[in-house]
């Protein structure tokens, strides 16, 4: 137990501080009695090394590694003291009416019979109150596993906190950088062994996001970003500045917002200051402001001309803007200073100009023409001069998200020639290798006769013996996914904590994976007595004695029908046809869109070169729109389409899944 070794250092530590000077004082006098006299010193002087000087000194050194001692202890107790207030500051703590509520409900609950407790069910859900943080643990009521942090209105992530609408954004955001993807793909040759410079994973930010949306359930209908919609209603008119440890993290999470909701509010404009650029994203923004919408202004002066411009457009000097950026007119304006931007212009300009136009105007330090107000790290804003003032949290993120997020918003696009950061892609062969030493207890003493398949191309399934059999928990099934097609030779336990819980710390995590190991090795084991994950060497792999995947069979088929020396319209009809859908379609896992990407370019590559290979142009046209029909964004393969419609004399036709094939 760890109280018995806590109260022994306690009284160690206890006999060091009180011993020594007890022991000293009692022996030897007190270091220092008073100065000593001219006699005492010329004495010393004449004979320092006698028995007095040495005892004085000793006495001296002994005192002086107590207090080295008493030092070392105090600097522990005040930082443990520290830590402990700082984690009492960040508790939350009930509002009245919760308070309330929670004590009606403990009255209810201590007023319920014994007889309720029979027909209770298993899994009650458990309430938490609004606006608090909540740790999701284990199997919900529905048997999926949803543990991650999140809180009622946002999504705690490394580095900051999102409101939930702006999490929504940006999974958003990250669809649609891989729908571009797909549409501007160019496809090749077919083979197995293809690694494209744009399938590399998204930041950590975003994975981050994209797996705490997956994990949890969605809430009642938020409001849309207090950035475009709301934010004007909310804070005062004439603009604010803000002080405090989280001024900056919120002005980079009111520019990653704003320029969020741009997507749905295309009208919207954000003005920020080169001043306020520089403090917000440090290095960073030479290389991001000339992908972003917005419109880059020097001082107060230009910032206020723009703010106007949305009445009278026509008698105003734009300033100049970042690529892309649309017209300004027709919707409020965000504004973001820098507190060095308030010393010189027309301050009581903009500020008036902001207030006509309901434009949300935001200094990053104290702002001379109106009221300046608090940050916390965490988001919330309050007025200093009102306490009563209930607290405004707005969206929170440090240097290293905020600038994730804005990649995805202002993606580089690839050019020819142009690389990225490799992405391992899935192994194109099913897995055969000698199996490892297992340890004694995996295996059965008689083989069992049913058989597990893996179902991953669609919604991903186990099957025994062609029954469904249902995983509990959605990080169960999500190794099992990710070990059928990203490693089906083996993982380590650091791969697949960080495919299923990005941004998150291993340690923190460790035992969420054998959580999900053991409850998915104990479904299958009691419903047919298989033994599917072997773990062996620090590493989990499938058993493919006892399982089978359709991506396997699918990697066969693109083998044989890529390496055969005279491919056959039967070999590429068959790795169509072993294709029935996308990969875990359905599923929000953000590990799966560059090996879903990779899949579905492999099928796209083959119905291009079997239709740039078949001399009747009927037949490459049905091959096309096969490939149509598997990725419908690819623009490519709609123009090959396209020139083929052409020259059958079909230029009317559709060229994807509405038009009958031509045999």
């Amino acid at each position: 137990m760890r109280w018995p070794r806590q109260l022994m250092s306690l009284l160690v530590v206890l006999v060091l501080l009180v011993g020594p000077p007890a022991v000293l004082l009692a022996v030897v006098d007190p270091p220092i009695s008073g100065w000593p006299t001219s006699r005492q010193v010329r004495a010393w002087v004449q004979q320092p090394l006698t028995e007095q000087t040495l005892t004085a000194a000793l006495t001296i050194g002994a005192w002086l590694i107590w207090l080295m001692l008493a030092y070392t202890v105090a600097l522990r107790v005040l930082a443990r003291l520290r830590a402990t207030s700082a984690l009492l500051r960040r508790l939350p703590l009930p509002t009245p009416l919760q308070a309330t509520a929670s004590g009606m409900a403990g009255a209810a609950v201590l007023g319920i019979t014994t007889d309720t407790a029979a027909t209770a069910p298993e899994h009650p859900p458990q309430p938490a109150a609004a606006g608090t943080t909540t740790l999701h643990d284990g199997a919900g009521p529905d048997g999926t596993d949803n543990r991650t942090i999140a809180d009622a209105d946002g999504i705690s992530v490394a580095g900051g906190w999102l409101p939930r609408d702006v999490a929504i954004q940006v999974s958003a955001a990250a669809s649609l950088v891989w729908l571009r993807r797909r549409r501007d793909y160019q496809p090749g040759p077919a083979s197995t062994n293809q690694q494209d410079s744009d399938l590399a994973p998204l930041p950590r930010t975003v994975a981050s996001v994209q797996a705490a949306l997956a994990d949890t359930p969605a809430p009642p209908a938020q409001p849309s970003s207090y950035a475009i919609t709301g934010l004007h209603d909310v804070l005062p008119a004439g603009g604010i500045g803000l002080i405090g440890e989280g001024a900056l993290s919120v002005g980079r999470g009111l520019l990653v917002t704003t320029l969020l909701a741009r997507q749905h509010h295309p009208a919207a404009s954000l003005i920020v200051s080169s001043a306020a650029l520089i403090s917000l994203l440090g290095p960073a923004a030479q290389s991001l402001i000339k992908r972003l919408p917005l419109t880059i202004v020097e001082n107060p002066d230009e910032a206020a001309r723009l703010v106007r411009a949305a009445e009278r457009p026509e008698h105003t000097k734009v300033p100049r803007q970042t690529q892309g950026t649309p017209s300004i007119s027709g919707h409020p304006a965000v504004v973001i200073l820098d507190g060095e931007d308030c010393a010189g212009g027309d301050l009581k300009h903009l500020a008036a100009a902001s207030i006509e136009t309901a434009a949300t105007l935001i200094v990053l330090g104290q702002w001379p023409a109106g009221p300046t107000w608090h940050a916390d790290s965490a988001g919330h804003l309050y007025d200093p001069h009102d306490p009563a003032m209930p607290r405004l949290r707005l969206c929170v993120l440090d240097h290293v998200a905020a600038t994730d997020l804005l990649a995805v918003i202002a993606p580089v696009e690839l050019t020819a020639g142009a690389t990225a950061v490799p992405v391992a892609a899935p192994e194109p062969m099913r897995p055969n290798p000698r199996l490892p030493r297992q340890r004694s207890h995996l295996f059965a003493a008689d083989t069992p006769r049913q058989r597990l398949h893996v179902r991953v191309l669609g919604d991903p399934q186990l099957l025994i013996d062609g029954e469904p059999l249902p995983v509990r928990r959605s990080a169960a099934l999500q190794i099992l996914v990710y070990l059928a097609t990203v490693h089906p030779t083996g993982a380590d336990a650091a791969q697949l904590t960080d495919a299923i819980w990005p941004g998150l710390p291993h340690h923190a995590l460790t035992g969420r994976l054998y959580t999900a190991l053991s409850d998915l090795r104990t479904s299958i084991r009691d419903a047919g007595g298989l033994h599917v994950i072997d773990h062996a060497d620090d590493r989990y792999r499938l058993n493919p004695a006892h399982l089978d995947v359709d991506l396997w069979h699918l990697n066969a088929a693109l083998r044989h029908a890529t390496t055969a020396i005279t491919p056959s319209t039967e070999a590429w009809q068959a790795v169509v046809d072993a294709y029935p859908a996308d990969l875990a379609e359905g599923r929000a896992w953000p590990w799966l869109d560059p090996i879903r990407e990779t899949i579905r370019r492999r099928i796209i590559d083959v119905c291009a070169a079997s239709a740039a290979a078949e001399p009747d142009p009927d037949r490459a046209l049905n091959l096309l729109q096969a490939g149509i029909r598997i990725d419908p964004y690819n623009a490519a393969l709609q123009k090959r389409a396209n020139r083929l419609l052409h020259v059958c004399g079909d230029d009317n036709a559709e060229t994807g899944v509405g038009r009958p094939n031509r045999r």
